[in-house]
């Protein structure tokens, strides 16, 4: 039988990278690890946490790990109750899969974990100045996206309006634009800021409004003349709410961070509940290791996804875990031949 424990793992960003909740230089996440002598690598868990958004509480979370590893090793009748804690569920859930494929990591059998197909992915551009913000732009261009998604919001917003206009002066006519707004707009003068926006030929933009406003979201999403993705409204949420947030505020699409929403089975019931309601969606890491971005990656896959996914961040970290995954210009693939390199972890 395996035995279980967990472990804190710090990843490094190779530049602070900054968000509407400050700027990031390392970022925490946790391993529940099951080790087993027929295992081909530690079963693992990964349960990402991003202060300030993880709803999470930070103060009890390492005892519900051991709490959690307790259950799993038999000396605990009962799963500890994960409800408040959608990042350790989303870690329990991996951790499962894991050990149910011996360690492999490999959780499906298809054309993605076989290295025979890719999926699209849109190229992330970080907080910052204007010259920071346009150097990523020149990066992601040469690379090959097609699909940028930028976050606004932290500079002045005449500024970020220049660069919307610098990118659609300068770069293809065809080149999709994403913006993410992290709810950084009040609800009176949201509507006013997105007819502005629209000049730009946005495909869309996230949260314009801070969350729990769904009277004024839902009139948003009705008026906007672009389309609105929820995003941290998802988060937090009891399934029993699913259906009456979206079909109250109607959005044109949702955006799943499994860390943030509980884990693939939560994520499958957001898909489940959005697609009847002809709402589109789109899966986004939220900072993980290779680790999490793997099981995140091949869920994706299996939904059968064709627009381009929010799965980039594997390349952020100086101290990432080796892996499979990997970048090619707008697309993320798995190398079935590549080995993972976990030594960084303690495996106990």
């Amino acid at each position: 039988m395996p035995q279980y424990h967990w472990s804190k793992y710090t990843l490094q960003f190779k530049r602070p990278s900054g968000t509407s909740r400050g700027v990031l230089k390392t970022k925490n996440s946790w391993f529940l690890i099951g080790v087993d002598e027929a295992f081909e690598y530690p079963a693992l868990g990964e349960c990402s946490i991003i202060e300030g958004l993880s709803p999470d509480p930070l103060n009890s979370y390492e005892d519900r790990l051991t709490e959690v590893c307790a259950w799993l090793n038999g000396d605990r009748a009962e799963l500890p109750d994960l409800s408040a804690y959608p990042s350790i569920q989303f870690g329990l859930e991996m951790l499962q899969a894991d050990a149910a494929v011996k360690g492999s990591k490999r959780f499906f059998e298809d054309d993605f974990t076989l290295g025979k197909e890719q999926m699209l992915i849109n190229g992330l551009v970080w907080m910052g100045d204007k010259v920071w913000m346009r150097s990523q732009i020149d990066d992601l261009i040469e690379r090959g996206f097609t699909c940028i998604k930028m976050k606004i919001g932290a500079i002045n917003f005449e500024e970020e309006l220049e660069l919307l206009k610098f990118i659609r002066d300068e770069y293809p006519a065809d080149l999709e634009l994403r913006v993410d707004a992290n709810g950084a707009f009040s609800a009176d003068e949201a509507l006013v800021k997105l007819q502005r926006l629209s000049s730009y030929r946005l495909h869309s933009i996230e949260q314009p409004i801070a969350v729990n406003q769904w009277e004024a979201m839902a009139e948003l999403c009705a008026r906007s003349p672009i389309p609105i993705a929820l995003d941290e409204e998802l988060i937090g949420r009891n399934p029993s709410e699913f259906g009456v947030l979206l079909s109250s505020i109607q959005p044109q699409y949702i955006i799943l961070k499994p860390s943030l929403v509980g884990g693939w089975d939560a994520s499958s019931r957001w898909i489940d509940t959005a697609e009847a309601l002809g709402i589109g969606w789109w899966m986004t890491s939220a900072l993980e290791s290779n680790v999490g971005l793997n099981a995140i990656a091949q869920f994706t896959y299996q939904q059968g996804v064709h627009m381009p996914q929010g799965l980039g961040t594997g390349s952020l970290y100086t101290n990432n875990l080796d892996s499979p995954l990997y970048l090619q210009g707008q697309k993320i693939g798995f190398n079935p031949t590549t080995n993972w390199n976990l030594s960084p972890i303690n495996h106990g």
